[in-house]
């Protein structure tokens, strides 16, 4: 007998999900589907392995997000035509044929035309994009499924489709403060590598030539050069195999919880990433409140959202503070991880009933807070990287060339 892990939705549309046991997963599916349920998802739980799990659902997550890497700006588009014609009275269905007729993306397209299908075949909006967790995020699922039982989904998808504008324009300018910085960094450690493994070795027989002591700083950049030439093999596959262990460990709790307390203690990055955490985390509170869904589940959610371990955790206390009655603001307070700043904005909403608005207006300070910091970087790093690369490179020339300011005294000897 082996335990399967199920979604499904009943013939009266309610979506159950948990447990069974069968025989074997046609056993199960033919059990599910007896009574004309169908099927959303159904997945076999190994009980043998089940300290794996956590391990094993990041890494599939990662390879189905790498397999089916869309561009965010094709979701938000996607996602705003969508908002258009369903309030303009379009079906979802007819919405979703037009949508994969138009796509140019060949993987998306892949993607719409099997959401086309399946909700042909009966399935709500939300459990087809449920079959695409590479694509969707469970925060994108989780509040189109709001939209379709509050009945407002089109304001739903207009909301989603503004936040994923906010998200992208973040990200645009994260990443264009990071290209420079990233960019000189890579070609400072390729020319590195260039010069120990094949210019370096050539001075060997210059400096024999000298017949002089060589200083001891020359002798070990040539001992390393000469190490780097015989072993250049050796030094890709250690690269390959030190970076893969690294991403495989981060996959682990406890190996995500090091990574994330690390960025959180890095100068300047740690403040970058601690205030994106927070704009993402109160953004994402306020559109779930404000779509209809419960504090309770959308803390849960919020767990997977914040893509944060530490935030995670400190989440997950909070959520189980509130369980027992305590208010919201009170149990983030206690975590000693969100700031007063926000605490006082959601203790305020508490009492005058617009949590959900005042979220909002947090993520609105901390996305300022974003583009201030990206900004301050983006003025920092450039010259220090200047400074940087010309110090690497005068170093390297001055132990190159030191043993010929002996020149004078290898002649006479």
């Amino acid at each position: 007998m082996a335990d399967f892990i199920y979604i499904v939705r009943t013939k009266d549309g309610i979506r159950k999900e948990g447990k069974i046991e069968s025989q074997n997963y046609n056993s199960a599916r033919e059990e599910l589907t007896s009574d004309g349920t169908t099927i959303i998802k159904l997945t076999e739980r190994d009980t043998s392995f089940d300290f794996l799990g956590p391990f094993l659902d990041r890494f599939n997550l990662a390879i189905d997000r790498f397999k089916n890497k869309i561009p965010l700006d094709i979701l938000v588009f996607f996602t705003r035509q969508l908002s258009t014609m369903f309030s303009a009275g379009l079906t979802i269905e007819k919405s979703i044929h037009f949508l994969s007729v138009e796509e140019k993306n060949k993987k998306f397209k892949k993607v719409v035309e099997n959401l086309e299908d399946n909700i042909r075949k009966g399935l709500l909006l939300s459990d087809a994009l449920e079959r695409h967790p590479g694509v969707f995020s469970s925060l994108y699922i989780s509040l189109v499924r709001a939209g379709e039982v509050s009945g407002k989904l089109s304001e739903t998808l207009d909301e989603l489709s503004r936040y994923l504008e906010t998200v992208e324009d973040t990200q645009r300018k994260v990443k264009s403060a990071m290209y420079y910085p990233v960019f000189i960094v890579a070609f400072l450690l390729g020319m590195l590598f260039i010069t120990f493994t094949f210019i370096i070795p050539n001075f060997k027989s210059v400096y024999d030539q000298l017949g002089s002591e060589l200083p001891y700083y020359t002798v070990l950049m040539v001992n390393i050069g000469e190490w780097m030439q015989t072993n250049i093999l050796s030094v890709f596959v250690f690269g390959f195999l030190s970076f893969a262990s690294i991403w495989f460990v981060t996959l682990t709790d406890t190996g995500a919880l090091i990574k994330d307390k690390v960025m959180l203690r890095l100068p300047i990055f740690g403040k970058l990433v601690e205030q994106s955490t927070l704009a993402k985390f109160s953004k994402t509170f306020g559109l779930l409140i404000s779509a209809g869904v419960s504090v309770l589940d959308s803390m849960n959610l919020l767990k997977k959202v914040v893509d944060n371990r530490v935030y995670e955790l400190s989440i997950k206390s909070a959520t189980n503070d509130i369980e027992n009655g305590i208010g919201i603001s009170r149990a983030l307070n206690t975590t000693k991880k969100f700031p007063s700043i926000l605490i006082q904005l959601l203790t305020t909403g508490e009492e005058t009933g617009e949590i959900d608005t005042l979220s909002l207006k947090a993520s609105e300070f901390y996305t300022k807070q974003v583009n201030a910091t990206v900004d301050r970087l983006t003025s920092i790093i450039e010259p220090l990287l200047v400074v940087l690369v010309g110090g690497v490179i005068g170093i390297i020339i001055f132990i190159t060339y030191l043993p010929i300011f002996h020149f004078g005294e290898a002649i006479g000897n």
